[in-house]
């Protein structure tokens, strides 16, 4: 006799943002940080676009084994923005870690998204001050409103401020945020943006710095999350020298995150500077801020752990 497996479950956009909470979120990524029990080797990389249209796939597996796999298969366009689309799109497949089965079948922006934001405000737990209201957003595509909610999680954030290439674009996000409950004003100047800032968090695809460390003001805690290859970069080197580096995951950040390879390359920061990751961060095995005058870096590239714990908490 043979068991019919369960029918396999689908959860669009909308679906993944309403069954996954922040606060619950936040705690499973914590949990799982600490345990280090998933498995997931560096995402494989490809170049799939053209001059016209440069694009990249991604491949990011992760397993507990005997328990739960996934993969996300990932494509990065950055210039969808003329499309009136999102740079980032994705999909999600979660199985049976014992048979192998498939399971559920996920919007893998939305999941991205979500996670995302989530995983950088789990980081800002350790290295933000808990006192801090002002949040700069840089960057206005699809992750900046997820973002400025999971800051918005952990932190008594007041004010958001806005700066995007597009001041339209911007003034648009800024109405979703006043909707979700967030007082936000675009900006016009993002130094000036930066300088008022407790915690700055960037979601670009840009090759050029953004944030530079002589506009960052003693005890900011700046979230980069972007840029995800070595030629890509949110800041200048001056910044990562001059502050406490943490990352997601140590492998894939030394490996891929420009903002760090680049500084490395220049002579501004080196490897034995890293502090810690998310790892040794929620397993205790490092500190985190030490005090109200320190400027923290939070450099993530996206770790397939993060995507297995959303998946699997979203089809509980």
């Amino acid at each position: 006799m043979t068991t019919e497996p369960a029918m396999i479950r689908f959860f669009d956009r909308d679906a993944v943002h309403a069954g996954l909470d922040y606060p619950v979120l936040i705690a499973a990524l914590r949990e799982a940080f600490a345990a280090a029990e998933v498995e997931a080797p560096v995402r494989m990389a490809y170049d799939v676009g053209t001059p016209e249209a440069p694009g990249r796939l991604l491949t990011m597996p992760a397993w507990r084994r005997g328990d739960a796999l996934g993969v996300k298969l990932v494509n990065v366009f950055p210039r969808n923005a003329v499309h009136d689309l999102g740079a980032v799109q994705a999909t999600y497949v979660l199985f049976n870690g014992a048979t192998g089965v498939p399971r559920a079948l996920i919007d893998g922006e939305a999941l991205t998204n979500r996670r995302t934001a989530a995983t950088s405000a789990l980081a800002s737990t350790y290295l933000s001050r808990s006192d801090s209201r002002v949040l700069t957003l840089v960057g206005t595509g699809h992750l900046a409103p997820a973002l400025a909610m999971g800051h918005a999680a952990v932190r008594p954030i007041r004010r958001a401020l806005v700066w995007g290439r597009s001041i339209d674009r911007a003034t648009a996000l800024t109405s979703r945020l006043r909707d979700a409950g967030l007082a936000a004003e675009p900006v016009p100047d993002l130094a000036d943006a930066v300088a008022q800032a407790d915690i700055v968090s960037c979601a670009t695809v840009s090759t050029e710095p953004l944030v530079f460390g002589r506009h960052v003001r003693p005890g900011t805690h700046i979230d980069l999350v972007g840029a995800f290859t070595p030629e890509m970069r949110e800041s200048d080197g001056a910044l990562i020298g001059a502050s406490r580096v943490y990352v997601d995951t140590k492998a894939a950040a030394l490996k891929e995150a420009g903002d760090l390879t680049q500084a490395i390359a220049a002579g501004t920061w080196s490897a034995d500077r890293l502090c810690g990751d998310l790892h040794d961060l929620c397993a205790g095995r490092r500190a985190g801020r030490g005090n109200d005058q320190e400027t923290t870096v939070f450099k993530s590239v996206g770790a397939a752990l993060e995507d297995l714990v959303a998946a699997e908490l979203l089809l509980r």
